[in-house]
């Protein structure tokens, strides 16, 4: 845990302290959002300046005290005036003594707060963004480290075909590089509200430039490009609460697929399976009543941060669907959780698959031991297409291998070896067709994946390429 600076005396979100980073939390934090404030509110300055709305002297006051923040005096103020930003104006006036008259002149208070807030969620895409791209690096040398080991697959939480454990780690890096796309794609695709005033009419702005010779479209123009960010041609009083939807909707995508690797991981560190372990600190405790248990703390933690990321979009939903004619502000409270709670869960869900992945346990003896209990099953199907190429009835040697397979199987299930492999290459049926050493080799289940390595290796170098091209 990082050091605090805060007590535990009252509600804090877990958020507050137990998940994410500080980097994530500095983000969203109430005294960054009010910096952005300020940012946004001297960028309207500048351009209005240019207008000859603002003195030169005006606009250095703003400047200079852009990023002092006091946030003590503007909850003074709030207590009074119950209006966040409002107190925030009066707060930043009383410091700029010479600018405060002008600041926030035209404006409404989404003019500010919506363009802040998607300068908050470029910001928080691109430390996500940095997050995945370790994560996908190291992906791609697991994939290579273990393209060629032969393990058992699974169909239905039973035993299937034989993969290899760099293909299921493949199939976690696929999913996860079309997350890097839609992430990267998101954050090229984010626009502000603009400079538009009450309804989007951007009206008061008419009015305050009246006879300037710079029109609203000019001074929006202006704003955006100090913000250095685009504006939407058309809003109402904020922006589109459908650009949160998409926003929620990408990051529960992301979830989805870290929910995954988290969940497969949990059933392969269970004992039945044995193959995958999470990384397990040498004084950790895994239950307060049984001192042996490894619990998979992390995986699960990553799954249960994932459920809450997945629910997310149907309050942005509603938001989006409910923002009744020029604006209701029903989506206020709640989009001060979901946004910040969204990028926290999801961060926190990169960096415990990092955590995982960098010290993961792959089991060889375990793998080998249930590729050694299951593959042969496996396998009996090269066996009996080698058995027909020989000139062997189809159907006859299907229900001859059928038999000896589910008496194997029994076998197997009380946890004896596998006797396939020596049940048939001793029937004399099969023998008529291929000898012994023959029918063994074809039931060794080992080198039975077909070009699995080939593609895992391949989608290691996609990644590596793509990444490389697409710095965060």
């Amino acid at each position: 845990m990082a050091n605090t600076q805060f007590e535990h005396n009252t509600f804090l979100s877990p958020f507050t302290w137990r998940y994410g980073s500080e980097e994530m939390r500095a983000i969203w934090s109430e005294v960054h959002k009010r910096r952005l404030w300020r940012r946004v509110w001297v960028a309207l300055a500048t351009a209005q300046h240019e207008a000859g709305l603002v003195t030169a002297k005006q606009l250095a006051d703003l400047r200079a005290h852009q990023d002092d923040v006091d946030l003590a005096r503007a909850t003074e103020i709030e207590n009074e005036i119950h209006h966040d930003l409002m107190a925030e104006v009066r707060a930043y006036a009383e410091q700029a003594s010479v600018g405060g008259p002008i600041i926030h002149l035209g404006a409404t208070s989404a003019d500010v707060e919506d363009n802040a807030d998607v300068l908050r969620i470029r910001e928080a895409l691109v430390l996500l963004l940095q997050r995945l791209h370790g994560l996908l690096a190291d992906v791609a040398d697991r994939i290579d480290a273990h393209a060629d080991r032969a393990c058992i697959g699974i169909t239905h939480l039973q035993p299937a075909e034989p993969t290899t454990v760099g293909y299921r780690l493949a199939t976690y890096g696929q999913d996860l590089l079309e997350d890097w796309h839609e992430l990267r794609r998101l954050r090229e695709h984010l626009r502000g509200k603009g400079i538009k005033g009450a309804v989007g009419s951007a009206a008061s702005y008419s009015q305050v430039l009246s006879g300037t010779g710079m029109t609203p479209a000019e001074l929006e123009a202006r704003v955006m490009a100090e913000l250095r960010l685009e504006a939407l041609p058309v809003t109402t009083q904020v922006y589109p609460r459908k650009q949160d939807y998409r926003v929620l909707t990408t990051l529960a995508g992301l979830a989805a697929s870290l929910y995954r690797f988290g969940f497969d991981l949990r059933i392969l560190q269970s004992p039945p399976f044995g193959e995958w372990g999470e990384p397990f600190g040498a004084k950790q405790v895994g239950s307060s009543a049984m001192p042996f248990k490894r619990n998979p703390v992390n995986a699960e933690t990553m799954d249960s941060l994932a459920r809450y990321v997945a629910a997310l979009p149907r309050v942005a939903w509603d938001n989006a669907a409910h923002s009744l004619l020029e604006r209701t502000l029903d989506d206020s409270a709640s989009r001060r959780l979901i946004l910040p709670g969204s990028f926290l869960a999801s961060e926190e869900l990169l960096r415990r698959a990092h955590r995982i992945l960098r010290g993961l346990s792959i089991h060889e003896e375990a793998i080998a031991r249930n590729l050694d209990a299951y593959g042969t099953f496996a396998a009996t199907e090269r066996l009996l297409m080698e058995l027909v190429r020989a000139g062997a009835d189809r159907q006859a040697m299907h229900e001859v291998i059928r038999q000896h397979a589910m008496a194997a199987w029994n076998v197997v299930r009380r946890g004896a070896p596998n006797p396939l492999a020596d049940r048939l290459a001793s029937d004399r049926d099969v023998l008529r067709y291929l000898p012994a050493d023959r029918v063994r080799a074809l039931l060794d289940a080992t080198d039975y994946v077909g070009d699995a390595p080939q593609r895992a290796r391949q989608i290691a170098a996609v990644i590596r390429e793509r990444i490389r091209e697409d710095r965060p």
